[in-house]
């Protein structure tokens, strides 16, 4: 994943075969879909790959509990069925995570151990395994720091868990070594079009040399999440809203409030909501929940009323009761659902399954769905853009596709940190290894290594402090106080990789640190680590 090797490319191809706009899980995926028919494929996206919802989702790969309450069982197959898959082709980054939901009446322990028992049944031979109903006592040894008052029993079921920014990083570096090109930083600015209106291309802007393109495509895919509304704007500006933002924060604590590597699953909160706690990177993660919003942002800030909301529930069912001060970051991502035909405000009456759409101009547009269902929802769109365009009917290759930096099940080292990079694990140690400074931390409280920034530098495609720290390494969204200290020499890293001069170093801390401090709920001020 080199930039200007991938920007070289959109002046020397003539025209694609498909021109993808969005780098999230969608885009990602529909880009990689076509590459896998052998199709010419672009992807563009306009600021780092996951930058939007992609990068802040709850970490989990799941068929989803709640869509099988409210009886979507077609949903909830399809998605536990692109689980499996998932789990298999990219095994570094998903594994299998033990949820238990803590029952407080008589009767909870049956219902929830019934209703998991279909969900199971829907896996099918993709199954994580059988849900089981535990006693108080085991609840209690397996979750030591559940509330434990009025405790009656546990149910334990089996579901994904995974990097989400990572997945797309290696989607990407897939998309590239199939054939594909992607490039983060360019912005689809307007779409191009025949004397017949149809879609023909479009014109991009490099967001740092601010030099325009005009790109040719027989099909132009827009999978801009919640920014689908503004290429449909382009496209014809009577379209109407398509996609309503609803946004999900979450709140990540140190690990002692979750000394398990067990998953906590609160079926049922003050609001109807579900609530998750997770072990993630070492930490526990918090949430999530589900507010409609007037508009979308690339940065969404999470809402006071949403902070109180899942601290206090947090609070009813952790015996070491969090506060705001225990907050290591808090980030908030939009969901991209379907506008309510009725423009009701209820987030709850809103499918998560995703649409295709053909304009009358050619223009295909994916609508909604999830990270778990990223691979179906690309199948779709690109098996619609193939009947809309008449491009013959090559089915996709990517079920079985092993994804960049796949590796068996059983060679993933989860207590190395390092995992998330799979094959790509040998080169990232050669390199500490070839400079005692690589080998160095970039905080001392932290394991991620001078080696993982320089990495993502010269082979991941990032071109800024947030793409390394946020997105490479995941210490903005781990702890933001650290990832705020470690931004000086980050900086300097890159610009020297890059051959940038110290006042674009200077730049770009200053921006980050900024930018880091939305992730905090109390102030504070950077502290620069001295690296020998």
């Amino acid at each position: 994943m080199k930039r200007n090797e991938e920007l070289s490319k959109l002046t020397n191809v003539k025209e694609w075969d498909f021109l993808v706009i969005g780098g999230g899980a969608s885009g990602l995926g529909s880009a990689l879909d076509a590459v896998s028919r052998g199709f010419k494929t672009l992807l563009l996206e306009s600021h780092d790959f996951a930058k939007a919802t992609s990068s802040r989702s709850t970490k989990l790969v799941h068929g989803g509990v709640r869509y099988l309450a409210q009886g979507d069982v077609g949903l909830v197959k399809e998605a536990l069925k692109e689980r499996g898959l998932l789990s298999k082709n990219a095994a570094h980054i998903v594994k299998n995570q033990s949820f238990i939901i803590p029952n407080y009446t008589w009767w909870g322990g049956i219902y929830y151990k019934i209703g998991l028992s279909v969900y199971d049944f829907l896996a099918g031979k993709l199954s994580l395994g059988k849900t089981k109903y535990i006693s108080k006592s085991k609840t209690i040894e397996k979750l030591p720091t559940i509330e434990q008052n009025h405790l009656a029993s546990g149910v334990v079921y089996q579901d994904g868990q995974f990097d989400d920014a990572r997945l797309a990083v290696n989607l990407t570096q897939t998309i590239i070594e199939k054939g594909g090109s992607a490039v983060n930083y360019v912005k689809v600015i307007n779409l191009l079009k025949d004397d017949k209106n149809k879609v023909i291309g479009v014109v991009a802007e490099d967001q740092f040399s601010k030099q325009q393109y005009q790109i040719h495509a027989k099909v132009v895919i827009n999978a801009t999440g919640v920014f689908t509304n503004d290429i449909l704007n382009m496209n014809n500006p009577k379209h109407g809203k398509m996609v309503v933002p609803s946004q999900g924060i979450h709140l990540v604590l140190d690990k002692s409030f979750l000394k398990s590597d067990d998953a906590i699953m609160i079926p049922k909160t003050s609001d109807g909501r579900v609530l998750f706690v997770v072990p993630w990177h070492d930490r526990a993660l918090v949430g999530t929940t589900d507010t409609l919003l007037e508009s979308e942002s690339f940065e969404p800030r999470a809402l006071e009323e949403e902070i109180s909301f899942v601290l206090n529930t947090a609070r009813q069912y952790l015996s070491k009761k969090p506060t705001r001060d225990d907050v290591k970051s808090v980030f908030a991502g939009l969901r991209p659902l379907a506008a309510p035909k009725d423009g009701s405000k209820s987030t709850k009456e809103v499918s998560r399954s995703h649409k295709v759409i053909a304009s009358d101009t050619g223009l295909i547009s994916i609508i909604g769905g999830k990270w778990t269902t990223y691979r179906k929802m690309a199948e779709d769109t690109i098996d619609k853009a193939m009947q809309v365009h008449k491009l013959g009917n090559t089915t996709s290759k990517t079920e079985n596709m092993s994804i960049h930096g796949n590796v068996k099940p059983e060679q993933v080292d989860r207590t190395n940190h390092l995992y998330v990079y799979g094959s790509d694990i040998p080169s990232i140690k050669a390199l500490q290894e070839s400079n005692p400074r690589f080998s160095q931390k970039i905080h001392p409280d932290h394991p991620f290594t001078v080696a993982e920034v320089v990495w993502a530098a010269r082979n991941e495609m990032a071109e800024t402090i947030e793409d390394v720290l946020a997105r490479r390494a995941r210490l903005l969204f781990l702890d933001a106080r650290a990832a705020i200290d470690s931004a000086h020499n980050v900086a300097r890293i890159i610009a020297e990789e890059k051959g940038y001069s110290e006042e674009w170093a200077q730049q770009q801390e200053n921006e980050f640190i900024e930018l880091a401090k939305g992730y905090l709920l109390t102030p504070y001020s950077p502290k620069v680590i001295n690296l020998n």
